[in-house]
């Protein structure tokens, strides 16, 4: 059975540049349709840090942190190179605060500034914080009946799926047992979550990307917003050259949908496409050697669909996929989970090893280049593989992986396999299989630096994101501590991401293009269907949503008629 109906924009997908692009066209007046392939909302931002990469925002304006556009650009110079030339950067540049603004102003949305936030690397340009912002928290009650199609927060990275968010949140439950006011946050955080779990069947104060995609489906359905689930696109419909919907496989059967003015990919990117990793990714050994932390069912239908109707994906980028280190999580029916280090790599006490038992980086420097250094550090035709250890004051504080720190045991992960342990550095190095000569020798290495707070061999803790990711009471080198204490712990580390980079080629308007450079009528790209402005590079976190949101916003205004900051709407109207 075939049904239909009509819209002007249908977005297709519903993370946050998904639903950027929905929010801006529907409050200029725009009938807008959402299709989500899942039966819940929120793609890879609902599991997602949520932080969005903004120089020049207006929260970080008001705290007084003011510097000219030429700084970030600065900036972006010497991470991307000539990539920097790309039109698109200085779009992203000049609509970025502007977007934070109206979101703020003009739907359910409300920021908290990230202005002690760093930059990743320490070249010209580079910031020491003032640059980032994230959705406040949010109570999910507000969402009503549509907070059972939110999806819930990752399981294997949150406690009983409450997340934790950055900054005085997290410091407390590190802090939980050493300082009374820590505990009794603690307590009391974990009783209000256990009352939602029972009460409603989830966590109702929502965090980091939950909390950024909540606000943003409110925001959808205040201002009508239609939104359908569990409907995988089937194909565009074009008519002549230009893209007027798609054609939807829902649970009552074929819908099509027309939309007047077009259509925006926003599916989440190919995280999941074996065949397109092994194409674009070369570690990826086939698509098997790479395990991404995103949602499963982000398998780049964005990108064929684009292909399809003329479009082109960029194959000349530093990297296609935005490299994070997982741990392969067992699990009951043998669906292992994929559990994201970003956090407990850059603790004192604890360090990474390959497979030979040596150090290959510094392990507080950022998830992407954490893994670009494995990956070149593991000569070729070998497995792509680490060992993230620590010991058991690290381990008891930190958590490793999935195997959660203290009051939480560490017996079942022992048990599964997940996690190594041995009563010496010896035993664990055997557990591992690890050479233990190579691995007590390295470990005796790295002790004898972190007790005197300096690393030679890969200078950790010396840059600022460095001892921002440490722990700031610790000293005199905040990232680190030396392994002592027995039992000693091990996960094994695997090259996964946090999404995809490579993407449909764009203008400056999130238009899809042709092999000409001439846009496709009808056709948007935005999050990371897009081709990724940063070009393969990662100089800051946030440079996924922060651009992704921006470009929403932009191809919204573009859709209803709007002008785009920086952008010769004369020249536009003659290509579109």
């Amino acid at each position: 059975m075939t049904s239909r109906i009509v819209c002007d924009v249908l977005v297709i997908g519903s993370g946050a540049s998904g639903l950027a692009a929905a929010v801006t066209a529907a409050h200029f007046g725009l009938k807008v349709v959402v299709a989500e392939k899942e039966p819940v909302f929120g793609g890879t931002t609902a599991w997602s840090g949520g932080w969005l990469w903004i120089p020049r925002n207006p929260l970080a304006q008001a705290a007084g942190i003011v510097e000219p556009l030429e700084t970030p650009m600065e900036y972006l110079r010497s991470e991307l190179g000539n990539h920097s030339a790309d039109p698109r950067i200085a779009a992203f540049l000049a609509n970025g605060p502007e977007m934070v603004s109206f979101f703020q102003d003009r739907t359910a949305m409300r920021w908290i500034d990230g202005n002690q936030v760093p930059d990743f690397h320490e070249t010209p340009g580079s910031a020491r914080g003032g640059r980032s912002v994230c959705a406040a928290p949010y109570d999910a009650r507000e969402l009503g009946r549509w907070v059972k199609k939110l999806r819930p927060p990752l399981d294997v990275a949150s406690l009983w799926g409450m997340g934790l968010a950055s900054g005085a949140d997290m410091r407390h439950f590190f802090q939980a047992t050493r300082h009374a006011r820590s505990a009794l946050y603690v307590v009391g955080r974990l009783a209000r979550h256990v009352r939602d779990l029972l009460v409603h069947g989830r966590g109702m104060h929502l965090v980091n990307g939950n909390a950024l995609v909540a606000r943003l489906l409110r925001s959808s359905i205040d201002l009508g917003v239609t939104l359908i689930d569990s409907a995988p696109v089937k194909e565009l419909l074009v008519d002549g050259s230009r893209v007027t919907g798609a054609s939807l496989a829902t649970t009552d059967g074929t819908l099509r949908v027309e939309a007047k003015r077009g259509v925006v990919l926003a599916t989440g990117g190919f995280p999941h496409d074996p065949a397109r990793l092994d194409q674009l990714a070369h570690h990826a050994g086939g698509g098997r050697g790479h395990f991404s932390a995103a949602p499963r069912s982000n398998t780049g239908d964005g990108l064929r669909l684009a292909e399809e109707v003329g479009g082109l994906v960029a194959d000349d980028l530093a990297s296609a996929v935005a490299l994070a280190p997982v741990s392969i999580v067992p699990r009951e029916g043998g669906k292992a989970a994929h559990f994201p280090h970003l956090l407990e790599r850059a603790k004192p006490g604890i360090i990474a090893v390959t497979a030979a038992g040596r150090r290959f980086v510094s392990e507080a420097d950022s998830y992407h280049d954490f893994v670009a250094a494995l990956i070149a550090a593991t000569p070729s035709g070998e497995p792509v593989e680490a060992w993230l250890i620590a010991d058991r004051s690290a381990q008891r504080r930190w958590g490793l992986g999935s195997a959660k720190p203290f009051p939480f045991p560490t017996t079942p992960a022992v048990r599964s396999g997940y996690l190594k342990r041995g009563r010496s550095v010896e035993e664990l190095a055997h557990a591992c299989a690890i050479p233990a000569e190579v691995l007590v020798e390295t470990i005796a290495r790295f002790n004898g630096f972190a007790a005197a707070g300096e690393d030679p061999d890969f200078h950790r803790g010396r840059s600022i994101y460095n001892r921002v990711q440490g722990d700031p009471a610790h000293q005199p080198n905040p990232s680190l501590a030396p392994l002592c204490r027995a039992p000693f712990y091990a996960v094994k580390i695997v090259p996964g991401s946090l999404g995809t980079f490579a993407g449909v080629k764009t203008d400056p308007t999130a238009r899809v293009v042709d092999g000409s450079g001439v846009p496709i009528p009808g056709l948007f790209a935005v999050g990371n269907d897009m081709s990724s402005i940063m070009a393969g590079r990662y100089p800051s976190g946030g440079i996924t949503l922060g651009p992704g949101m921006t470009f929403g916003y932009i191809a919204g205004r573009v859709l209803a008629d709007q002008p785009v900051t920086g952008i010769d709407t004369m020249e536009m109207e003659e290509t579109t």
